[in-house]
């Protein structure tokens, strides 16, 4: 298994917890952003913002656990 194949599956088995958890974050920002006015976000609309930014949030929590693998382990 090549270090691509496993970062790919890592990115997979990360991605639902990175998502959600930024679904949360988004939520609760839009709660904050409400004290300047800005409208609160629904909870669908947390989730498709917590579906786009998770890719990039997984994406590099997966590579600083890939890298952490590949130093107990070379």
């Amino acid at each position: 298994m090549t270090s691509h194949t496993s970062m790919g599956r890592l990115f997979l088995y990360l991605y639902p917890f990175g998502a959600g958890a930024m679904a949360v974050n988004v939520f609760f920002a839009s709660l904050i952003w409400s004290w300047i006015g800005w409208p609160v976000l629904t909870p669908a609309q947390s989730v498709l913002g917590g579906a786009v930014l998770g890719v990039p949030a997984t994406w590099a929590f997966a590579r600083h656990i890939r890298n952490l693998m590949e130093k107990a382990d070379p």
